[in-house]
């Protein structure tokens, strides 16, 4: 996608250029970036992202320009940060994350729009259908948040004799009621008890794993949340004090010292994002590019931790990780 040329005008008077210079001069894209969580927290994704652009010729600096804006974990601010991104006209938006994909629909039903999301966009509003998306919007899905009863299993396998669990969830995030819905819906078919603990900012952790102490839970899932991500390392070490096995969806709370991730492979997710939005600044439509989904799934765990919390790693478990910190 081209964005408007137009001729300079210098006291009225078109300023015309040699055919040979104009042609030197290469059209330049420009992307709008919106992140509900951090920038810091995502370079390794926002890598793999400008990496597939570059597979289909689009690099930064050379024929593409990209506008990047963070919410850093305030859901309140995404729909000002993508109003603003509608303002400077840009090409194309991207979106990381549910919450920043629904501010971007919000916004504009002109601009393409490609988002990558852990949660199903289906059952969010985002899209009506994923094989057949309608209007601006398309991109690639996790399913990360589909992933809570697998995350159950792994946690009910660690711990076998665990009664209760504790979900901690983000009450700001349009994705944490259905994730409180399926985590239920699992514990139920494992006769387990989930007690469900809030954070909607970095003071309320402090709230939150109190209760978790309280309540005596003998495991913990962290579930899929832009903002989480970016507090990684207070929650992986509110997690320690707790002293019990805790599961996440990305391999960088496992590197801050997590016990275990389990989640779709999220570098390709976002590589294959840049694929499509490089695709769509080429002329593609995205009502033409059917949502995908991963077929590759991540196993991280960290040993280190597990020792330090007295627990044995299952072999079952130790044979399947894609990666394991000793």
């Amino acid at each position: 996608m081209r964005r408007r040329e137009f001729l300079p005008i210098l006291g009225g008077v078109a300023v015309t250029w040699p055919l040979s210079a104009r042609a030197q001069q290469p059209t330049t894209s420009v992307i709008g970036f919106l992140r509900a969580g951090s920038a810091k927290e995502a370079e390794r994704r926002t890598a793999a992202f400008r990496q597939g652009l570059s597979e289909v010729g689009y690099i930064e600096g050379k024929n593409l320009r990209i506008e990047e804006r963070s919410a850093e974990g305030r859901y309140d601010r995404l729909a000002e940060l993508a109003a603003e991104l509608v303002r400077l006209r840009v090409d194309l938006i991207f979106a990381s994350a549910m919450p920043s994909a629904l501010a971007v629909k919000a916004a504009s039903t002109s601009i393409p729009i490609v988002f990558t999301t852990a949660a199903d966009p289906v059952a969010y509003g985002l899209l009506r259908n994923i094989s057949r998306p309608e209007g601006n919007l398309t991109g690639v899905t996790s399913f990360s948040g589909a992933l809570v009863a697998k995350h159950l299993e792994l946690i009910h396998d660690l711990v076998p004799k665990a009664a209760t669990i504790g979900l901690l969830v983000n009450p700001t995030s349009p994705t944490a009621e259905i994730a409180e819905r399926d985590i239920q819906s699992a514990a139920s078919v494992l006769g387990r008890r989930i007690r469900v603990s809030r954070a909607g900012n970095q003071r309320d952790l402090v709230v939150a794993f109190a209760n978790l102490a309280e309540i005596r839970v003998a495991g913990l899932i962290v579930a899929a949340d832009p903002s989480f991500d970016s507090w990684a390392e207070h929650i992986v070490s509110a997690a320690a004090r707790l002293r019990v096995p805790a599961i996440y969806h990305l391999r960088e709370y496992v590197e801050a010292g997590g016990l275990m991730s389990y989640s779709s492979s999220v570098l390709d997710v976002w590589r294959q994002a840049g694929i499509y939005a490089g695709r769509i600044l080429k002329g593609a439509k995205p009502a033409d590019l059917p949502v995908l989904h991963p077929t590759k799934y991540e196993l991280f765990l960290n040993l280190k931790t597990a020792k330090a919390l007295g627990i044995t790693i299952p072999e079952s478990i130790l044979l399947r990780a894609d990666e394991v910190i000793e």
